[in-house]
This record gives structure tokens, sequence and C-alpha cells, in this order.
């Protein structure tokens, strides 16, 4: 499987408006895990908008297919995973995610600082490695049981510094939670102001702690911003 090349490529997925037909104030981009696709992320979508009234949610397919099942969706391929080959994974398929990301604020005429970019799994490290070197930077970062490639590069490449939740559960047999600890240590190193939240019970999943973490971090977001949402 190739890697995008210029903009042959887009993304598209399951959009969620503000009830009542409200003027959306922040947007929320949740990216989802290996072998998933957009609908996956449409229940924490739904579940979040009844705390954030005023916020419009997106979950994007990932642009290829899962390549070691005959379903769901993946940003990069996992034939070898090795650091470096998931790092060059990552790398390829960011500016599509900062394109959308940016086309889906520009859509909204919501400002790139109003919206909020996230992700479980695999598309934790898609949200956490794009967001970070973008020059015009999302308002704020989350990851659910993610990791951060290419944290060797990131102080050269570190372009913002927003906020950043990382949530990972301390059973989780997928992604190792030390791989969190290890991107919290590099975040905060570098100045990068980090939440971080771990869970003793959990596995490779979400809980009720971590999504109310993610809602308070939006709402913090979206009280920052004030009332204006122009560019």
């Amino acid at each position: 499987m190739g890697a995008p090349t210029d903009h042959a490529i887009t993304l598209d997925g399951p959009r969620l408006t503000p009830p009542g037909g409200r003027r959306p104030r922040q947007l929320v981009v949740l990216c989802h895990g290996v072998g998933a696709d957009g609908e996956d992320m449409m229940g924490l979508a739904e579940l979040l908008c009844h705390a954030l009234p005023e916020t419009a949610f997106v979950c994007p397919h990932a642009p290829f297919p899962f390549d070691l099942a005959p379903a769901g969706r993946q940003w990069f391929p996992l034939f070898e995973r090795s650091n470096a080959m998931i790092e060059q994974g990552v790398r390829a398929t960011a500016p599509l995610l900062a394109r959308f990301f940016a086309a889906e604020c520009a859509r909204l005429g919501l400002p790139h600082r109003a919206g909020v970019l996230a992700g479980f799994s695999q598309g934790a490290m898609m949200a956490l490695f794009t967001g970070l070197r973008m020059a015009d930077p999302p308002g704020a970062l989350a990851g659910f049981s993610g990791a951060l490639p290419g944290l060797a590069t990131l102080p050269a490449e570190l372009k913002a510094r927003p906020p950043v939740l990382l949530v990972h559960g301390e059973r989780d047999e997928v992604v190792a939670p030390a791989m969190t600890r290890e991107m919290e240590r590099v975040l905060r190193a570098l100045g990068v102001p980090v939440h971080a939240l771990y869970r003793p019970e959990l596995g490779h999943s979400l809980d009720d702690e971590g999504i109310g973490a993610f809602a308070a971090l939006c709402a913090d977001l979206l009280e920052r911003q004030g009332g204006s949402s122009s560019t």
C-alpha cells in the first residue's frame, strides 16, 4: 500500500451537528483505530454532544482498507510494526489529516484554535503527530490508548503547544501504557501542557473517566474561546 500522494486522496466520514440547528462554536475531529472506521467513533460523538451542545463532530474514515482483515480501515499499514515503519506510515498520512482538519474548520467558519483533534489507538498516533506539527494548530489534542511516533524528531519539528490530554489503561494489552508515559515525559520537557490519566483496571478501551476528562478538555477550550467563532 502506498502513501498518499499530493491531493489525490481525500477523507470523509460521518458528521454530527449541534442540536436545534445551532451554529457550532467548536469542532471535534475523532480518529478511529485500526480495523475500525468513522462510524465506530460516532457513539462517542453522540455521547459527548449532550455535554457539548455547541460542538460539531466529524469522524473521518481512515484512507486505506485494513490490510489484515476483509473489513475496516487503517491510517497506515501494520505488516511491520517497528518504530521506524510506524513513524514512516504516520508521517506519510499526517498531511492528509491536517488538510482534512483545515477543510472542516473552513466549512464551519471556525478558526483552527476552536478545533480539537483526537483519536483512539492508531488514530491517537495520527492526531497527536499531526496536531503538534501544524503551523496553525488545533486548540487542543487528545489521545486514547495511543503513542506518539517521531519523539526523537519532535523537538526540531514542534510547531505548537496546545493542551494535550492523554488517557491510557494500565492493563492495555495492545499498546503498552509505557509508551504514553514516555510521550508525556517528552511533551512536558518541551513545554507542552499535558494532562495524563492512567486507568488502573482499563484495557485497550475507553471508560467513563477518560470520556469525562475529554469532555472537560473540550468545554475548557470552548470557554477560553469566548463567544467568537470567526476566523
